[in-house]
């Protein structure tokens, strides 16, 4: 275990906000770890229920935990934001507030980025599980992150595989583990799907790297902002209240600033001059090709066309046996 005064090699940051429901599991499941130097900083974003003392608790309890409470609720993004600034691991990881992890993830990604030192990021496959833990699907990572070439890694991202398996949303990379460095050069935005962009901007900096197991667990209930604000501005204002002020944020403008953090990405992006050419190509063939659901999108459809997805057959995943905290309420 890292001590007091040591400088973690990763900080795992897990931003928060009335997450009294499944945080507890969450942290448990971080603090069982088999991979033990890092630091936890959990992020409370001014919640108004008992996630402060659960918080506060394992705060207490373990000298790799640190909990801070922001003063009002400043928004996802701005909080993931503060999160990465307060690292002082050379990796970093998020968490969710109401995911699951297997014992080896950490371990098993760390040792994929030291295994392949121009690799940025390494994550394993997604399962989503229910309020209940019940596995409810499990996905094969879909895309070709893992390539050498920034153009070809770039296209998958926008591109997908092409088939109809619902992997474009579900491939969770930005809860993978990555390079501190990196991640401090390309903040997240507020606008609409700029996780997205966040991850396809990371992706220009090197190759993913992917666990070809499942280890992640993402949690798929009623209270996770896509099913709560199901709508463009509702998830801005999710990601910073600001955006609710639909003079200042009309919703033309929060598109366009979704297609706009793609164009700079490209342009900030350490490329070589062909391959950003090539990356705008690529990125002025997606636009055109989407125009017809952008332009629904902006009469007031709920979502884009490529998020409807089918849900693959879930495989047999022993969560209470891979899960540190989980065996307990199993034997209970």
């Amino acid at each position: 275990m890292a001590g007091v005064n040591t400088v973690p090699r990763l900080t795992i940051g897990l931003p928060v906000y009335n997450g009294e429901n499944y945080v507890a599991q969450t942290i448990e499941a971080l603090l069982g770890q088999t991979y033990e130097d890092f630091e936890l900083i959990i992020s409370d974003n001014a919640s108004i229920d008992g996630t402060a003392d659960i918080c506060r608790h394992y705060a207490k309890s373990d000298s790799r935990v640190r909990y801070t409470r922001q003063p009002r609720n400043i928004g996802a993004a701005p909080n993931h934001n503060f999160l990465v600034r307060e690292a002082r691991g050379e990796l970093f990881k998020w968490a969710g507030a109401d995911d699951l992890f297997a014992r080896s993830l950490v371990e098993r990604c760390v040792a994929e980025l030291d295994e392949h030192p121009e690799a940025v990021l390494a994550h394993s496959w997604t399962a989503a599980i229910d309020g209940a833990n019940n596995v409810t699907q499990t996905l094969e990572y879909p895309l070709k992150t893992d390539s050498s070439s920034a153009p070809e890694r770039f296209r998958t991202m926008l591109f997908g595989t092409g088939k109809a398996d619902g992997g474009l949303i579900r491939a969770d990379d930005m809860y993978g583990v990555m390079r501190t460095s990196v991640l401090r050069r390309v903040p997240q935005g507020s606008y609409y799907h700029s996780d997205r962009v966040l991850m396809t901007e990371v992706v220009l900096y090197g190759p993913f790297r992917q666990v070809p197991e499942w280890l992640y667990f993402r949690r798929d209930h009623s209270d996770r902002p896509q099913h709560a604000t199901p709508t463009i501005r509702g998830w801005c204002a999710n990601l910073d209240p600001r955006r609710r002020n639909k003079l200042l944020h009309p919703t033309p403008r929060l598109l366009a600033e979704f297609l706009l953090g793609y164009v700079t990405a490209i342009a900030h992006a350490p490329l070589s001059a062909a391959d950003r050419s090539k990356c705008y190509r690529l990125l002025t063939e997606w636009i055109l090709g989407r125009a017809a659901p952008v332009g629904r999108q902006l009469l007031g459809r709920g979502v884009f066309a490529w998020d409807e997805v089918a849900i693959p057959t879930p495989a047999n995943v022993p969560l209470d046996k891979i899960v540190a905290g989980l065996e307990k309420e199993h034997q209970s």
